[in-house]
C-alpha cells in the first residue's frame, strides 16, 4: 500500500514566525483601492447558489473563498469542485479543508453534468481536491466528468484543473485520452517557496506533469498554468518561473494576488501594483505565451473561456 503524503499543520504551514505563544500572527493590512470589489447578493448569483447546493455540489468559488465570485457567478459562470471538499495536502495559502475525506460519489459528475446544460454554458471549469488516497488520485471522476459533460452539453468546451497525480503517467493519461479542452495545473509559486507553501507538492514535478498532458494530447489540447504573488516572491523570480513553464511546453498562463483567507495561513509579504502586473504580462508573453492574464484579482478560471488562444475560442 502506497503511503499517503501527511503535511504539517495548516496552524503552523511553514516560512511565518510564531509569536511567543506559539501562534502565527494575523496582521490583516489594509487592502489596496484595486482590490476592493462589491459583495456578492445579485439575482443570479442568489439562484446559482440554491441549485448547486441543491445538486450537492462544490464550487472552488466558495470553498477558497474568490473574490470574483460575485462577478462570476452573475456572468452565469462557475467552476465546479468534484470529489468532496476535504483535501489531502495542506498547502499554507489556501483555505479548502483538509484532512481525510471519505467522499465517494459515482453519480457526481452526472450531476455536474446536468448543472452545466441546465446553465447553459459554452466554457465549464472543472477541478478538484487533491486526493492522494485514491489509487488513481482521482483521475477517474474528471474521465466521469469530462463524459458525462459531453452528452449532456455537447457544444460546451471543458477545462479541467487537476492536481498533480503525484506525478504518475498512468492517472494522467486516462484523463487526457478524453480530450479535454483545456488542461490546467497551477504551479502556483515560484520553486524557492515551495517549502513553506506547498508542502507536498515539487514544482519541477508539476512542470513535467503539464509537459507530459501536451505530449499526450498534442494540437487537441490546451495546457494552462497559474500563479500567484504576495508570498515574497520576486519579479526576476516569476519570470524565470515563467520561462521554466515555457520549456514544458504551456501555452496560457494566469497570474493573480495572493489574499490571506485566515490568521492561519500564510501572510501577505506584499499587494503587487497593477502596473507590476501589466509588466509581468509582457515578460510573459516575450516568452512565447500565446495567452496571459495578469492582474491583481485574476485566478486560474476566471473568465476562463476567454483567456484562451484565438484559435480555441473561435473552434
Amino acid at each position: 500500500m502506497s503511503q499517503i503524503h501527511v503535511t504539517r499543520s495548516r496552524a503552523k504551514p511553514g516560512g511565518v514566525a510564531p509569536d511567543a505563544d506559539g501562534t502565527v500572527p494575523f496582521r490583516r493590512a489594509r487592502k489596496p483601492p484595486w482590490l476592493k470589489v462589491p459583495a456578492p447578493g445579485g439575482p443570479t448569483y442568489r439562484r446559482l447558489k440554491s441549485t448547486i447546493g441543491s445538486d450537492n455540489l462544490h464550487t472552488v468559488c466558495e470553498e477558497a473563498n474568490c473574490p470574483n465570485v460575485g462577478e462570476c457567478w452573475e456572468r452565469g459562470t462557475a467552476t465546479f469542485m468534484i470529489l468532496g471538499d476535504v483535501c489531502t495536502r495542506r498547502c499554507g495559502f489556501c483555505n479548502v479543508k483538509t484532512g481525510v475525506p471519505t467522499w465517494n460519489d459515482p453519480l457526481e459528475p452526472m450531476r455536474v453534468a446536468n448543472q452545466v446544460k441546465r446553465m447553459g454554458l459554452r466554457h465549464a471549469v472543472v477541478t478538484s481536491v487533491d486526493r492522494d488516497d485514491l489509487p488513481d488520485y482521482g483521475a477517474s471522476a474528471f474521465v466521469g466528468v469530462i463524459r458525462s459533460i459531453r452528452m449532456q452539453a455537447p457544444g460546451c468546451k471543458v477545462e479541467i484543473l487537476t492536481p498533480d497525480f503525484r506525478g504518475q503517467e498512468m492517472p494522467l493519461a486516462k484523463v487526457i485520452h478524453e480530450r479535454p479542452d483545456v488542461f490546467n495545473h497551477n504551479v502556483e509559486t515560484v520553486p524557492r517557496l515551495y517549502p513553506q507553501a506547498r508542502r507536498g507538492s515539487k514544482f519541477l514535478r508539476s512542470a513535467r506533469v503539464l509537459k507530459m498532458a501536451k505530449e499526450m494530447g498534442g494540437e487537441r489540447v490546451v495546457t494552462k498554468s497559474g500563479l500567484m504573488v504576495g508570498l515574497g516572491e520576486s519579479f526576476e523570480e516569476m519570470v524565470e518561473a515563467f520561462g521554466i513553464l515555457r520549456e514544458h511546453r504551456v501555452q496560457v498562463l494566469t497570474v493573480g494576488q495572493y489574499l490571506r483567507p485566515t490568521e492561519n495561513h500564510l501572510p501577505v509579504a506584499r499587494y503587487w501594483h497593477p502596473e507590476e502586473f501589466e509588466a509581468l504580462e509582457k515578460a510573459a508573453y516575450e516568452l512565447g505565451f500565446e495567452s496571459v492574464a495578469s492582474g491583481p484579482l485574476v485566478r486560474s478560471s476566471y473568465h476562463a473561456d476567454q483567456n484562451l488562444p484565438e484559435r480555441v475560442l473561435v473552434g
